[in-house]
């Protein structure tokens, strides 16, 4: 399997094992549409090994440890146990480890896939792949998406609570003390076993850096700062609705036209360009993607351009989009005024997130914004600002993969 292929399962019982060169520890997660889920008792591992029709198996080192699903007995709200491995040992990253998932028939051990996700660094912890209902049938998709801040950045994704680890006791105070007290002594490092529960990242800072950080859509609409993100939520759930990114831009000099073209790169899990929308090719995506045509001048109000998204519609071989315009006739951005891209809600005309370009660099092309997809089903949305020279989006796929 490639990533983001799937199969039907021809098995009511499957495990779904990874193998690798190191020891892996290896979970499962069941998730309800919303891609959390629903209490810490869905998250399936070596200290709590069993849940509604999910299983780990150890493969006591001798084996690797695999994740057994019985989709007779999988609860009607579960829509998909997505299966994570992070090495065993602590610190270890995947650089040089090339895991491999297998999936079998259960009852008989006949094998229905394998899947080795490509490309892997730095990452400390996978999500391998995913055991998903679709229509009433039962199929398995490879994904192969790392993470950087290991099982617990998997975990906190998809809603486990992950508790931060016990602060030591201070000491007891002594009367009199002719010195400061030392501080306590570090923590003794954890034994081989993997711990009881997965340990979080280090804390982040109390609140982000200007132009960074992550909001959603609860507040209202949102206004994005170069760098900015803001996660498609709204009152809990994915926006998976028809959306339309209106790109606009006035004429920095009065009386003169300036010709700007707008579009969007469709890329795939490993950054590979899938498709483009733009003047030229007014739908891709068999239509979960459309232009509205090409604009000549950027005179009068509103947006000049606007690209049509159907969230819900997009293939799941598509995990980034990447807005983009451009200057063909080779007018740079110094020549352009109030440019900007807004994020609408198509059936109401709301706009829910708008990131005005404040700044401008003698320049044919920039990157606006990017639509990323996040594992647990929402898109990010993140505002981009970089200047690139480029007169045509095809001369953008490549600084746009760069950029996701």
């Amino acid at each position: 399997m490639t990533p983001g292929s799937n199969i039907p399962l021809s098995a009511t019982r499957v495990t779904v094992d990874v193998a690798a060169p190191v020891r892996l520890d290896v979970s499962g997660l069941l998730l309800t549409a919303d891609g959390k889920v629903r209490s810490d008792d869905d998250f399936i591992f070596y200290n709590q090994p069993g849940g509604p029709g999910v299983t780990y198996r150890s493969g006591g080192g001798a084996a690797p440890d695999a994740i057994e699903v019985d989709t007779a007995a999988v609860p009607p709200e579960i829509e998909k146990i997505v299966v994570t491995a992070s090495p065993d040992a602590a610190g270890r990253t995947f650089q040089g480890v090339e895991p491999t998932a297998t999936v079998r028939d259960a009852a008989g051990g006949s094998v229905l896939a394998t899947f080795t996700p490509p490309q892997l660094g730095s990452e400390t912890a996978l999500v391998v792949m995913e055991i998903y209902r679709r229509n009433g049938q039962w199929k398995a998709r490879a994904v192969g998406q790392g993470y950087a801040n290991g099982l617990a950045g998997i975990a906190t994704d998809f809603g486990v609570t992950v508790e931060e680890p016990a602060a030591a006791p201070a000491a007891p105070p002594v009367a009199a003390p002719v010195a400061p007290p030392q501080p306590p002594a570090a923590p003794p490092a954890p034994a081989a076993q993997a711990p009881s529960a997965p340990q979080p990242a280090p804390a982040a800072p109390a609140a982000p850096a200007p132009g960074t950080g992550k909001v959603n859509l609860d507040k209202g609409r949102v206004s994005l700062q170069k760098n900015q993100t803001v996660s498609l939520v709204k009152g809990g759930r994915p926006l998976l609705s028809l959306v339309q990114m209106g790109l606009g831009w006035e004429p920095a000099y009065r009386g003169k036209d300036i010709d700007l073209d707008a579009s969007v790169i469709a890329y795939g899990p490993q950054r590979n360009p899938v498709d483009s929308c733009y003047f030229g090719k007014l739908s891709i995506l068999n239509g979960a993607i459309k232009h509205s045509g090409d604009n000549l001048t950027g005179e009068g109000g509103g947006d000049d351009e606007v690209i049509t998204v159907d969230l819900g519609r997009i293939p799941q071989e598509v995990t980034g989009l990447v807005f983009t315009v451009n200057s063909f006739s080779g007018q740079k951005f110094t020549e352009v005024a109030k440019a900007y891209c807004r994020l609408l809600d198509a059936a109401t005309g709301e706009e829910l997130v708008r990131f005005d370009l404040t700044n401008a660099e003698p320049q044919t092309g920039v990157m606006m914004a990017k639509l990323i997809r996040q594992y647990s089903g929402e898109w990010d949305m993140t505002a981009m600002g970089d200047f690139v020279k480029a007169r045509t989006v095809r001369n953008m796929v490549d600084p746009g993969a760069r950029a996701l």
